[in-house]
Order: structure tokens, then C-alpha cells, then sequence
């Protein structure tokens, strides 16, 4: 039997996000057997489900009792595809606000790029996001809604998502927390298919560690030396580069897992042979894998991306030291790419398409 309207208990947030035992005790607190719980998260994570007016086998009284109760879904804004298959989507937010996310196919997987800020607050000098200022952090149910959204307008099953959009994920580290156990518990993605970014905050890091997550944990590092970095990421004042890797070293001892370094490659400023042996020497000694990124222009900066053979050289230099490296391949050029690109240039009246 359920109750009035009157007299309905207080609902959780948007339910989007809500592990199981939590959806058992909102169906329970709306006096509703158990097993409706398991029908609702089935609906919500593996059936696309928007609106609880729509589930069918939810008795047609409960349904219109519950209709303006939030499931917590965005809406495409806009959508931008490029011809190599990625696809960047602009979503508004309930409150209105536009977020960004990206969906990379390859092969049988398909990656998403997801955003845990309304903007950013590091306003590292190269990243379009970081030129557009910070608004909010995103809640858990708007990071989980990037990925279902990605896996349903591809119709293809997720197999890995990357905190890498905009914002910087460690700000939010309880939302984004909480978004990791989602996404592996109730969406069914493994921990090991997942990567947290962070340019570094103090503490976090060892936040992360004390989690014991199998998930990985990416840093934006992108200089060799303090002063370039600070020149680079302005947050980097407050977070020396020997304190940051410390952290790190600290991180591989307690979980016994390497961390990837994420280096923006820029032409004739951070990508000489010197800047790659500094690299190294910062790197030796402990479990870590070097992740480049020949830089994505944007209209903002001067920057420029290095040529394929300054690529290839710093590559090499790093192998001849012995550190474990990769070259990350571009993708989406022609959808803007570059985070924040698109939420720049698109106008804020676009139509959804």
C-alpha cells in the first residue's frame, strides 16, 4: 500500500547514483516490498529509465504518486562528432549549467571522458576549461549520468571511463568517491577500468590511498622542474613538485600500484631532450608509466603542438633511462577536442542535436 502525498517521506536526491541497499531503504520508507528496489535498479542503470512515471511495473498509483520525484538524467545540449568515431556532447544540467563529456570508441571498448566540475579552479594555462573559471562541483548522479548517457547514444556497452573532463576530480573527492563505487557497483564497470586524473592537491592523494581502490590514478604532472611547472599550473605554487611526488611514492608503497604521469608534450617549452632527462630523474625508483600528450590547440593560448620527431625523441630519451613511457593518440581533433573547447564555441543557444 503506499502512502499520500502528504504524507511521503522526504526523497533521496536524484536516485541516479544510489547503490541498491540505498534504493532498498527509499522503497522500504514508502512502505513497498523489497523487490521493488532490484526492479528500480535495473531500470535505472540497464534500461535507460528517465522519468518514474515510465516504470511499467511499478503499480500505476505509486507511478503518479512518484512522478516529480527527480531520477537525475541531463539533456544533450549539443553534439559534436568527429571522423575518427569520437563524439563530444555538451549536457545541460538541471540547474541549466552545461558540462562536458567525451565518448571514444575503439574497437570492442568504448571509453568515456567525464567531467566532476562545472568548470575548474586550477586555470592551468593551456586548458580551455580552466579559461572559463569554475562554477560548481557536479553531484554524484551528473557523473554517472555522463557515462549512461555515452552508452546509450552509442548503443554500446561502456568499458572504461576517465575522470580527465573538466574540473579537477580531487576537489570533489567525496562526490567523485562515491561516483567510483557507482559506476563499478550499480553500472558494472571494473575498478581497474577506471582512472581518477588530478593535477595534485595536498593530502588527496593519500585520501585516495586509503580507499584501497583498484582504480588508476593519473597525475597531471606536464613539467619537469617547479618553476615550469608553476608557470604551467598556477596551483603548483602551493604544491611543491618533491612534495607531490613524495605523495605519490607513498601512494605505490601502500597500494602496490603504479602511477601514470600525464605530460602535456608543447612545443619548445616543456619538450626539449633536458626537460625529458629531468623527467626521468624525478621518475626513477619507484613503480610509474609515463603517459605523453602531443598538445590540442585552442584559440586562448599561444601553445602549439610539437612535431612527430620532438615526440619520438623525448619518447626515446625517457626509454634509454629506463622509464616506462607511451604516446597517447589524438583523438577528435575535428570535434574540439581539447577540454573545454567545446563548451567555448559552442553557443550557449545551440539546439540539441
Amino acid at each position: 500500500m503506499s502512502v499520500s502525498l502528504i504524507d511521503r517521506p522526504s526523497p533521496l536526491p536524484p536516485l541516479l547514483g544510489a547503490s541498491l541497499p540505498e534504493l532498498t531503504d527509499w522503497v522500504a520508507q514508502h512502505n513497498q516490498p523489497a523487490y521493488r528496489a532490484k526492479q528500480l535498479h535495473q531500470w535505472l542503470y540497464h534500461q535507460g529509465g528517465r522519468s518514474l512515471s515510465d516504470l511499467s511495473v511499478f503499480p500505476k498509483q505509486w507511478r503518479s504518486e512518484l512522478a516529480d520525484i527527480p531520477v537525475g538524467r541531463s539533456q544533450i545540449h549539443h553534439r559534436s562528432a568527429a571522423p575518427d568515431g569520437t563524439v563530444k556532447y555538451l549536457l545541460r544540467m538541471e540547474d541549466g549549467q552545461i558540462i562536458e563529456t567525451v565518448g571514444i570508441p575503439s574497437g570492442k571498448r568504448l571509453t568515456v571522458c567525464v567531467s566532476s566540475q562545472v568548470g575548474c579552479p586550477m586555470a592551468c594555462d593551456f586548458c580551455a576549461t580552466g579559461k572559463g573559471g569554475f562554477l560548481r562541483n557536479l553531484h554524484r548522479h551528473e557523473i554517472v549520468d555522463q557515462v549512461l548517457t555515452v552508452q546509450e547514444d552509442f548503443e554500446q556497452r561502456v568499458s572504461n571511463v576517465v575522470f580527465m573532463g573538466m574540473g579537477e576530480p580531487l576537489l570533489n573527492v567525496d562526490v567523485v568517491l562515491d561516483s567510483v563505487r557507482s559506476l563499478n557497483e550499480d553500472v558494472g564497470i571494473g575498478q581497474r577500468s577506471l582512472t581518477v586524473s588530478t593535477v595534485g592537491i595536498p593530502g588527496r592523494i593519500r585520501r585516495l590511498a586509503e580507499q584501497r581502490l583498484q582504480a588508476t590514478l593519473a597525475v597531471s604532472l606536464h613539467a619537469s622542474n617547479q618553476a615550469l611547472r608553476e608557470t604551467l599550473i598556477p596551483s603548483a605554487r602551493q604544491y611543491p613538485l618533491e612534495q607531490l611526488l613524495d605523495e605519490c611514492r607513498d601512494y605505490v608503497d601502500s597500494t602496490g600500484r603504479r602511477v601514470t604521469f600525464e605530460y602535456i608534450l608543447l612545443a619548445e617549452l616543456n619538450d626539449c631532450h633536458s626537460h625529458a632527462l629531468e623527467l626521468a630523474k624525478h621518475l626513477r625508483g619507484f613503480q610509474t608509466h609515463v603517459n605523453l600528450i602531443p598538445y590540442n590547440p585552442i584559440q586562448e593560448v599561444d601553445y602549439q603542438r610539437p612535431s612527430p620527431q620532438r615526440i619520438q625523441d623525448f619518447m626515446d630519451t625517457l626509454k634509454a633511462q629506463h622509464i616506462a613511457v607511451s604516446v597517447r593518440r589524438s583523438r577528435g581533433l575535428a570535434a574540439d577536442a581539447a577540454c573545454g573547447q567545446l563548451r567555448a564555441n559552442a553557443d550557449s543557444s545551440t539546439s540539441p542535436s
